[in-house]
């Protein structure tokens, strides 16, 4: 074993690289001006918008399409309201469900619309109708 790591390290030390030496410049003979930097541009980078997909359920035809304001005459105050980029999370709560609608802008840099509902109990949570939710927590 010892033999054969003997005729290894002739290969290993033809690996290895030496620094060849270099005669040395005076500092004087050495070009005092540098080469000229590069310029780099970088495209600016904005996000591809995609167009949300937009639910089309019976009973949500006055809801899908219309913005926060037109919602919040609907259904009065949202309880909450959630930004995140450019959507919104709206959420009307009643005694009978909870309501969440999901806005989207429909095109670019456009004002977010109602694209998506959902609803639950509001005392256990299960689903429940979108529509029927809907008509509860109609003013």
């Amino acid at each position: 074993m010892r033999k054969s790591a003997l005729f290894l390290l002739p290969l290993l030390g033809a690996c290895t690289t030496v620094p060849a030496s270099v005669p040395s410049a005076p500092a004087a003979s050495r070009p005092a001006a540098s080469p000229p930097p590069q310029e780099v541009r970088v495209a600016p980078t904005t996000p591809s918008f995609r167009a949300p997909r937009v639910m089309n359920v019976p009973g949500l035809e006055g809801v899908i399409g219309r913005n926060e304001t037109a919602l919040a005459n609907m259904f009065g105050p949202p309880r909450l309201n959630v930004t995140e980029g450019d959507a919104k999370k709206l959420q009307f709560v009643g005694e009978a469900c909870v309501l969440d609608i999901y806005l989207y802008p429909l095109e670019p840099r456009g004002e977010p619309s109602a694209t998506y509902v959902d609803a639950r109990r509001a005392s256990d949570g299960l689903d429940v109708d979108r529509a029927a939710c809907v008509q509860a927590l109609k003013r």
